[in-house]
C-alpha cells in the first residue's frame, strides 16, 4: 500500500528547498560579517522592500524594521502621540495583536462590525462609531484582501483622523489595482501608517520573528525609528520613550532572498485558490471565498464560510473533527471574536452587537494554503471537505 503524502496548513520546508542555496548563503554572509544587529542586510533589505511598494524619488515610501508585527502595531500607535483614553476603530474579527496595543496603550478599543462578504471593516459601521473621542481608524485587511480603502481612508480626513493600516496578512495586495490613487495602491501603503509581521507563515515571511512599519511621511518614519531603538537616534541620547525592536541582520537577508518570489508566491496562492473554487464552489452548504473586485487578493488564508448565516458552530466543528481524524489540518481563524475574550470583557460590548462577527466565528474554517500546493493534493483536502459535510 502506497502511502499518501503528507497534507501541510502551510510547507515552509518545501518553500525553503527551492531558494535553500540562496537562503544558506545570505545566512552566512551575515555570520561572517559579524554585523548581527543594524547591519547592512536590514537597510538592503529595507531598500529594496521600499521599491517593491512603489516608492518613488517624488513620493518615497519609508519602511521602517522592527521585532515583529505587534511591534510594528504599538510603535505605529506611539509615534501617533495619543493620549489615554484616546479612542482607535478597529474591527473585532481579527487576530489579538490589533486590539491588545490599543489597549496596552491606555487607548480604547471601539470595535465595529465587518462586512459579511469580505470579512474587512464596514464603513458604515465606522461611520456610526465615531464620537468626539475618535483619533485613528485601524483596520485589518483580513486574509489577504484589502479593506474598503476609498471608504475608510475619506472617512478619515473628513473626519481628521489617523489611518494605522494593519496589513500582516496582506502584504502584496493592492487595492484598485492599476489605478493610481492620490492615496497610493499597495496595501500598507494608503494610510497615514501600515504596518505587517514576517511571521514564518506569511506570505512573505522570515525564519523568527520580523515585522516592519511603512509610512510615506518621513517625520513620522524618524519617530518610528526612534521608538523602535529605545527613543534615540544617537546612541546614549534619548529624546522620547521608546522600545527594543529591531529586526535583526540574518532575518533580513532571508527576506531580502525571499522578496523577490514574492509576486510569483502570491500568484501560486491565488492559482491555487482558483483550484479549490473549482473545487467546492458548486456546493450548497460552502461559501467560497469573494474576491472583492477593487483589491486583489493575496490569499493569506483560504477561508469557507459553512451553511448559513445564524447556524451555530455545530456543522463547522463537525467537519474540524473528521479533517482532523483524517490528517487534514485546517484553521478556524477566529472562534471567538476579541469583543467576546476575557480580557476585554469590562468594555462591555454585548452579545449580538457585532452580528456579523459574531455568526463568522460559527461558521468559518481555513484550508491549507501555501505555495507549495498540488492539484493532487487540493483534491484530496476537497474530496475530504465534501465528505465531512456529507456526514
Amino acid at each position: 500500500m502506497i502511502k499518501e503524502a503528507p497534507v501541510h496548513m502551510v510547507d515552509l520546508k518545501g518553500q525553503y528547498a527551492r531558494i535553500s542555496n540562496e537562503v544558506d548563503a545570505a545566512v552566512l554572509e551575515v555570520i561572517r560579517s559579524g554585523a548581527f544587529i543594524q547591519g547592512p542586510a536590514v537597510k538592503r533589505f529595507t531598500a529594496h522592500l521600499s521599491d517593491w511598494l512603489g516608492s518613488t524619488e517624488e513620493a518615497p515610501i519609508h519602511v521602517v524594521p522592527c521585532a515583529n508585527g505587534t511591534d510594528a502595531l504599538q510603535a505605529a500607535f506611539m509615534a501617533l502621540g495619543l493620549e489615554p483614553g484616546d479612542e482607535v476603530i478597529t474591527p473585532s474579527f481579527t487576530y489579538i495583536a490589533t486590539v491588545e496595543v490599543i489597549q496596552l496603550l491606555r487607548l480604547t478599543p471601539v470595535m465595529v462590525d465587518v462586512d459579511p462578504q469580505t470579512f474587512n471593516m464596514d464603513p458604515t459601521s465606522v461611520e456610526a462609531a465615531i464620537t468626539p473621542r475618535t483619533k485613528a481608524i485601524l483596520p485589518v485587511h483580513l486574509y489577504g484582501q484589502c479593506a474598503d480603502m476609498d471608504a475608510i481612508v475619506g472617512i478619515a480626513k473628513a473626519h481628521g483622523l489617523y489611518v494605522v493600516e494593519d496589513t500582516a496578512q496582506a502584504i502584496g495586495a493592492a487595492w484598485q489595482p492599476g489605478k493610481a490613487t492620490e492615496t497610493g495602491r499597495m496595501a500598507g501603503t494608503m494610510g497615514t501608517i501600515g504596518t505587517t509581521s514576517f511571521f514564518p507563515s506569511k506570505n512573505l515571511g522570515c525564519y523568527g520573528d520580523g515585522g516592519a512599519c511603512f509610512t510615506r511621511d518621513a517625520a513620522m518614519a524618524e519617530r518610528l525609528r526612534m521608538i523602535c531603538n529605545h527613543g534615540s537616534r544617537q546612541r546614549y541620547e534619548h529624546e522620547r520613550i521608546g522600545m527594543n525592536s529591531r529586526l535583526d541582520s540574518i532575518q533580513a537577508a532571508i527576506l531580502d532572498v525571499k522578496l523577490p518570489h514574492l509576486s510569483s508566491y502570491n500568484i501560486a496562492r491565488r492559482e491555487a485558490a482558483d483550484r479549490y473554487d473549482d473545487m467546492l464552489g458548486g456546493h450548497l452548504d460552502i461559501t467560497i471565498p469573494f474576491r472583492d473586485p477593487r483589491s486583489s487578493h493575496v490569499f493569506h488564508q483560504y477561508t469557507l464560510i459553512l451553511g448559513q448565516a445564524g447556524d451555530g458552530p455545530e456543522r463547522r466543528d463537525a467537519l474540524a473533527a473528521h479533517l482532523a481524524s483524517i490528517g487534514i489540518p485546517f484553521g478556524i481563524y477566529y472562534p471567538k471574536p476579541i469583543h467576546k475574550q476575557g480580557a476585554f470583557m469590562d468594555l462591555g460590548i454585548p452579545v449580538g452587537a457585532l452580528p456579523v462577527t459574531e455568526d463568522l466565528t460559527n461558521r468559518v474554517i481555513s484550508l491549507p494554503m501555501h505555495t507549495e500546493l498540488s492539484g493532487d493534493l487540493q483534491t484530496r483536502i476537497a474530496d475530504a471537505v465534501q465528505a465531512g459535510l456529507a456526514l
